[in-house]
């Protein structure tokens, strides 16, 4: 039986971005500041003899627009990928594709056309937001209708895409927010990402901050507001594959962050609000007006802290909400929740 996916993360920070969007400062984001090409080689080396030889394994091209460097830099990166994927075994890992992180506006036939000569197995789109006046006012540089173009090149070529959006940005709302995750379900996307703002030092979005023209989101309302996409994308059958930006020291470094949703176990908090949401409806669905003492619950097998909440924070709202004395879970099988009794 094989490991979980793997990926190999190679950032280039910051390189083929033709502007700077508000929130973007991704020396702050990757911990890098440079980028040298010849280590490449060695950091995929060092990163394989830490993997589980059993792992599948995809080179992660992240941090900047891939398809957006330099030509000559791209395909010199893609030819190093390429040499791992046909390497003899070695009795390491299995790299079996490349993955890469871009912009809509630096998709096209010819890019793609080049991809077609490397085995290229994801392509994630940094489309951020699906709302023009939000692309807009995070000077994004591309419009959602070039993200719907983007999208529909990528899956003609059969790839698997991923559509990255973001949480609270500038002139956003919880139903733009919404209408974000929808959109990338019918785009055809087979993957998402969740990144609640995060307001770092030396952006545009801190200057923001600063005069009083954004104000960056509360932990509480950016949950509430990832669940409410996360819950479209389980609707709609699109996997999650992340949600907040991934942890490093440059995350919890205060000289870094000034300000918003950053959270080293946001992806919990968020599902763990999906499930409070899930949990209260169907209290109110079973509910016959009557005060109630026991609510019994069903729980997927492992899941049974994430629905009660860190520190049991879910359990508590509840019984405030709703009058319950008591909560019990049990674990099943089953992939959803589901209220069993309510008594």
């Amino acid at each position: 039986m094989k490991n979980k996916h793997k990926n190999i993360p190679i950032f280039i920070p910051h390189m083929g971005c033709p502007n700077m969007c508000v929130f973007c400062n991704q020396r702050s984001i990757s911990g890098k500041t440079c980028f040298c090409k010849e280590a490449v080689r060695e950091e995929i080396d060092t990163a394989l003899d830490t993997i589980h030889p059993l792992s599948e394994v995809e080179i992660a091209y992240f941090g900047g627009s891939f398809t957006g460097i330099d030509r000559d830099l791209m395909i010199y990166l893609l030819d190093i990928a390429e040499e791992f994927i046909r390497r003899p075994d070695d009795g390491r890992a299995k790299i079996v594709g490349i993955r890469m992180s871009t912009r809509p506006d630096y998709i096209n036939d010819e890019i793609l056309d080049i991809l077609g000569n490397y085995t290229v197995s994801a392509i994630e789109l940094g489309l951020q937001s699906m709302d023009d006046s939000v692309l807009l006012a995070s000077k994004r540089g591309h419009t959602a209708e070039k993200a719907e173009e983007a999208c529909r090149l990528i899956k003609a070529r059969g790839y698997y895409l991923v559509g990255q959006m973001m949480i609270g940005l500038p002139e956003s709302s919880i139903e733009k927010e919404i209408y974000t995750a929808k959109k990338i379900a019918d785009m055809g996307c087979d993957g998402a990402r969740i990144y609640p703002t995060v307001v770092f030092y030396d952006t545009e979005l801190a200057d923001m901050t600063g005069r009083g023209e954004y104000t960056p989101l509360e932990l509480d309302d950016a949950v509430k507001r990832s669940a409410a996409a996360l819950r479209e994308f389980q609707l709609r059958g699109v996997d999650c594959i992340r949600i907040g930006l991934c942890a490093s020291d440059n995350l919890s470094d205060e000289s870094c962050v000034l300000g918003g949703a950053n959270h080293s176990a946001m992806g919990e908090l968020v599902i763990g609000e999906l499930y409070f949401t899930e949990m209260c409806e169907q209290i109110r669905d079973m509910s016959d007006g009557e005060s109630k003492k026991i609510a019994e619950f069903e729980i997927p097998k492992g899941h049974t802290s994430k629905a009660l909440g860190q520190r049991g924070r879910n359990r508590e709202r509840i019984k405030e909400l709703f009058g319950i004395e008591k909560i019990t879970v049990t674990e099943s099988e089953r992939e959803a929740i589901r209220l069993i009794s309510l008594s």
